[in-house]
């Protein structure tokens, strides 16, 4: 995960507390009471088992981070069929320790990679879906085909995050008019946050998803002396979708590939450009699913919105 530190101080009335609202698709099977890890490929065709939990307004406070955002009332700014989703499905997630790359084990009797994936099929402002991954994981995306109402493509995943995103980038539709960027290994997205970080994106140019920092962050040297504390108010940790113009985006790899820089997220592409990324307060429940401990957290944040919505 990233912390990103602004120069500037919060005001005292954003709040840092944690949403409680999720809203996301899910697996209405609700006997799974554990997760369990085998060997064998995931589920096929799942989507006749997912329902949609009732959906709650969540109040959110407008964070100005690098760039100001313009607050539009009265009709939707982003158009549909505008979006080019690039959804990053290639990694291997050695910390794990599963038989297969995490995206894909199940969660809830459903491979993680779907759960955001079946989000952004169903949201209009989507046009298309370009999946980077492993040939040998296509067949999971591809038999919800008769199920979504996106275009699906499917590019190869590279050596490094950004060569996988470049490779995506590819694939993008001429005339799209956003690029949404998303770990597939984040399953629980919801789709307010998505708008959310759509519109802001479209305002500025480059928006990424984001959370107050709750913990201290201290800075330490290389002997690990702390060196200084660092203001937690205007930290922020980083989440994806990450959505970025996609001339804006271009010329960024222009820039990284000229210069031979390594980025580890999407929008600092765009800040070796000099060009000011918005942040858009997202939710706790976001989390990447990484090791066994974040399976079953996801789990059981599922299994709440369940009960919730019934």
């Amino acid at each position: 995960m990233t912390a990103l530190q602004l120069s500037l101080v919060l005001p005292s009335s954003s709040s840092s507390s944690p949403k409680s609202s999720l809203s996301l698709p899910h697996f209405s099977n609700s006997s799974h009471s554990h997760l369990q890890l085998t060997n064998s490929r995931v589920l096929r065709n799942p989507c006749n088992s997912i329902a949609s939990v009732s959906k709650a307004r969540i109040a959110k406070s407008r964070i100005t981070c690098s760039a100001k955002a313009v607050e539009l009332e009265g009709s939707e700014i982003v158009k549909e069929k505008s979006v080019s989703v690039i959804l990053l499905a290639g990694g291997k997630g050695k910390r794990m320790g599963a038989s297969m790359p995490k995206q894909y084990l199940p969660l809830l009797g459903q491979p993680i990679a779907l759960y955001s994936f079946y989000t952004f099929s169903q949201m209009i402002e989507v046009k298309e879906i370009i999946v980077v991954c492993d040939p040998s994981y296509k067949d999971i995306f591809e038999d919800t085909k008769e199920k979504i109402q996106v275009d699906l493509k499917f590019t190869l995943p590279g050596k490094e995050r950004q060569d996988s995103v470049y490779s995506g980038l590819q694939a993008v539709d001429s005339k799209s008019e956003l690029v949404c960027i998303h770990d597939s290994a984040r399953p629980l997205v919801t789709s307010e946050d998505v708008k959310q970080v759509l519109k802001d994106g479209w305002l500025n140019g480059a928006a990424v998803l984001g959370v107050p920092v709750k913990a201290t962050i201290k800075e330490a040297n290389s002997e690990s002396y702390v060196v200084r504390t660092l203001d937690r108010k205007t930290l922020w940790e980083m989440q994806t979708p990450q959505v970025i113009k996609p001339e804006l985006l271009k010329k960024g790899f222009e820039l990284v590939n000229r210069e031979g820089l390594e980025v580890t997220d999407d929008v600092s592409i765009v800040e070796h450009l000099k060009h000011p990324v918005y942040i858009t307060e997202g939710s706790y429940t976001n989390i990447k699913v990484t090791t066994p401990d974040d399976l079953l957290l996801a789990e059981r944040i599922l299994n709440t919105s369940s009960v919730e919505a019934s």
